[in-house]
């Protein structure tokens, strides 16, 4: 099954509990639009996707991931979470996303801003601060985010930061953006700890990159205890705990977590350890239908997109398995953009510790808002089927008082 093809089974499955009538469930499974070129850079053809889903509640929002394995199915389903993920955390966006289809590692940097600046190129035309805003994603990183808004500004004739978010600080960044989805993660983690009493948790974290890694730090600085963590090459586990600092050191002059003196375990068996906090930060599909049952984690936090699929859900909800659904647990980094966006409109210029207050405070009350209506069904939805329907629910308000959907 692919991933747009799960998000459709589990809108359908909630459609009657959320009261989505049938005209509703088209619209949210319409796409305003769907862009694709192919990009030609001094004679290699690189596929490439801009994907609105919906602009009800604003200009849509999303980052753009460089990866060789980037398709249009991906790249819909991460547009249509980006529609759900913004509505949830009452943010003015709707949902987009963005991809080229390549290998950043086989590529100098040279290449890669001449990349970066075609795919705006391609796409300058449906982008700005008050239509798309980018932002990064997997593989891309502030420099392009820096080379795509010089690009677009010199296209358009004028100066717009907010045309993009994610840039660094010299470029009308965010003190807190760079780190802000593993920060909103660990925020959402501790909401956890307090709210189930998970006390002397331990953790496993399935992916070291920046999301991974970083969550991983805050962990490790907070004095949680993480058991096992992994990255595409394989994985690592100690149950007495690994030393965090130490991984990140390794990582970034080895280029793998599995040069650390612990014991050798694989990405599977990582998602079966005896753990108490299983958190998902690679790619999508990684628990399904097939491994579901051997997990034996009591909660998983969704720090990536789609990592579990739907029939995977039932199972784990069959078991008493909470998880926190990527829409609420990585909205973290959407957030922080937001911050950007808003000062890069304003010209204004708020201190950091103004942004971070506000950031901990949206975080919290979100997972609050899911939480409190998790509660107040008795479990009887997971809760993802309650943070779908809250996203939901604003989505088709706004649809509707825009006259696109009947009353």
């Amino acid at each position: 099954m692919s991933v747009f093809e799960n998000i459709e089974k589990r809108l359908k499955e909630i459609a009657d509990s959320a009261n989505i009538s049938s005209e509703e469930l088209k619209s949210l499974l319409t796409f305003k639009r769907i862009k694709k070129e192919k990009l030609n850079v001094d004679g290699k053809i690189y596929e490439s996707w801009r994907i609105v889903h919906s602009d009800a509640l604003g200009p849509s929002k999303g980052g753009i991931r460089f990866h060789p394995n980037v398709n249009e199915d991906e790249v819909k389903s991460l547009a249509f979470w980006m529609s759900l993920k913004n509505s949830l955390a009452g943010l003015p966006y709707g949902g987009a996303k963005g991809g080229i289809k390549l290998n950043p590692k086989e590529l100098s940097e040279k290449e890669l801003e001449k990349i970066s600046r075609e795919y705006v190129n391609a796409f300058q035309d449906v982008l700005g601060q008050d239509i798309d805003i980018p932002a990064p994603d997997v593989y891309t990183n502030p420099q392009i985010m820096a080379w795509m808004l010089d690009e677009f500004e010199k296209i358009k004739g004028r100066h717009e930061p907010g045309f993009i978010t994610g840039k660094p600080l010299e470029v009308g960044g965010c003190e807190i953006r760079g780190d802000s989805t593993s920060k909103g993660g660990f925020i959402i983690f501790k909401e956890l700890i307090e709210k189930f009493n998970l006390k002397n948790a331990k953790i496993a974290i399935q992916g070291f990159g920046n999301a991974g890694g970083n969550m991983a730090k805050f962990l490790y600085e907070n004095n949680y205890k993480v058991v096992a963590v992994s990255d595409s090459k394989g994985g690592i586990y100690n149950q007495n705990g690994l030393d965090i600092e130490k991984i990140r050191k390794i990582k970034n002059e080895k280029g793998s977590v599995t040069e650390y003196d612990a014991e050798k375990i694989s990405n599977e068996a990582l998602l079966e350890l005896n753990v108490d906090v299983l958190i998902l930060a690679a790619l999508e599909n990684q628990i399904t239908e097939k491994n579901a049952d051997k997990v034996k984690a009591k909660y998983i936090i969704e720090l990536a997109n789609g990592p579990i699929s739907s029939d995977a859900d039932k199972i784990l909800h069959e078991k008493g398995i909470i998880v926190v659904p990527d829409i609420l647990a990585n909205s973290g980094g959407v957030v922080g953009s937001y911050f950007e966006w808003v000062q890069n409109r304003t010209g204004g210029i708020f201190t950091v510790d103004y942004i971070e207050k506000q950031f901990e405070k949206r975080m919290k009350d979100t997972f609050q808002k899911v939480n409190d209506r998790f509660e107040q069904n008795k479990r009887k939805y997971s809760m993802r089927q309650i943070a779908y329907m809250l996203a939901i629910e604003r989505i088709i308000t706004a649809e509707k008082l825009r006259g696109r959907i009947k009353r």
